[in-house]
């Protein structure tokens, strides 16, 4: 087996277990941890396809920068809106958080596609 494919794998295994993670828990903190999953496995796709199809060109480096970066900012997030929700109501469970749910904006309440 090559290189390249064990790499695609382990990316593809990573993405599939933060799929699973993000979608059957209901703790903020794990399908934060599932997506974060998600996003590593892609990355690593990203890695091993720079890797084994141009590794004298900088760019892909530099993508994996920008890719880690959101991956980062959105853990701060999401880790301050757990924290003031389980401030303010003692729970972090998903099912709890239907007082976090807000109308929408008046540009897409008067949107033709929100009036089914």
């Amino acid at each position: 087996m090559s290189p390249l494919v064990l790499a695609l794998l382990v990316g593809a295994g990573l993405f599939g277990i933060g799929l699973y993670g993000a979608l059957s828990q209901t703790n903020l903190v794990m399908i934060m941890m599932g997506i974060e999953l998600m996003l590593g496995g892609a990355l690593v796709n990203l890695v091993a396809f720079w890797r084994y199809l141009h590794p004298d060109v900088y760019s892909g480096q530099v993508f994996v920068v920008v890719v880690m970066t959101p991956m980062a900012v959105e853990m701060a997030v999401g880790f301050a809106v757990g924290i003031a929700r389980f401030r303010a109501r003692g729970s972090v469970e998903m099912e709890e958080a239907v007082d976090l749910k807000g109308s929408l904006p008046a540009f897409w309440q008067s949107s033709a596609r929100w009036q089914r």
